[in-house]
């Protein structure tokens, strides 16, 4: 196997890189470069990769093709204490959501498409208010909060104290959600990650890097991934 049988790599300039950096992730591979980088930079570093590359996007689709390809018939959302029934049925609307009895109808015509836009839809009315609650509780303001099916970030904040969290997170641990509430709210007071911005961290989540761990290892289920 070599690089030319690897998908395309998406390139990002991002003004904030200070360094390259090669994401595998199961449908695509990214690489983040400074906006200044050239590109004969950028070739050299993918060829040196290339080894790691490989390797990786092998595991990538090894976990893939072993992963379980059925559809879930219970949802654990993060502010849920009990899950969610879901059903596959054949019906005029893409998802219909039973609040009060915690069942979810889902359109048979393409169900993981529609689950996933119940999940994106939940996440926008929910993770918003979360936050507020969050901010209020750490005493840390910010400005506006959008959500978003973002591929390789959990969350992000401006300096304009604006901040975006990933639609997945809803399907994460209320511990695991709070925590990235807590760091991006850290970062409207430190725009960086500091000493002292991991210090307000773990003062507003003391097992902030158990929590860290358990986000960068956890899969994101099959259907979430299409």
């Amino acid at each position: 196997m070599h690089l030319s049988q690897l998908p395309e790599i998406k390139i990002v300039r991002h003004a904030r890189a200070k360094c390259l950096r090669l994401r595998v992730q199961p449908t695509q591979i990214r690489l983040t470069a400074p906006v200044l980088c050239s590109k004969r930079q950028i070739q050299n570093f993918i060829e040196q990769s290339e080894v790691w590359l490989l390797k990786t996007w092998q595991q990538q689709q090894q976990k893939i093709a072993t992963q379980d390809q059925s559809l879930p018939t219970e949802l654990k959302l993060f502010n849920l204490d009990c899950c969610i029934q879901v059903a596959y049925q054949t019906q005029k609307q893409n998802f219909i959501f039973d609040v009060e009895n915690l069942h979810l109808y889902i359109s048979d015509r393409e169900p993981k498409t529609y689950l996933k836009a119940f999940v994106m839809s939940y996440a926008k009315q929910h993770l918003p208010i979360y936050l507020q609650q969050i901010a209020q509780t750490c005493v840390l303001d910010f400005t506006q909060c959008t959500v978003r099916q973002a591929k390789t970030r959990w969350g992000s904040c401006t300096s304009k104290y604006a901040i975006m969290l990933n639609s997945a997170l809803v399907l994460m641990s209320k511990e695991i959600t709070r925590y990235v509430c807590v760091h991006e709210l850290a970062h409207t007071q430190h725009f960086d990650h500091s000493a002292r911005f991991w210090s307000l961290v773990e003062k507003h989540d003391p097992h902030f890097q158990q929590h860290r761990k358990i986000l960068k290892s956890t899969a994101m289920p099959f259907w979430w991934q299409c």
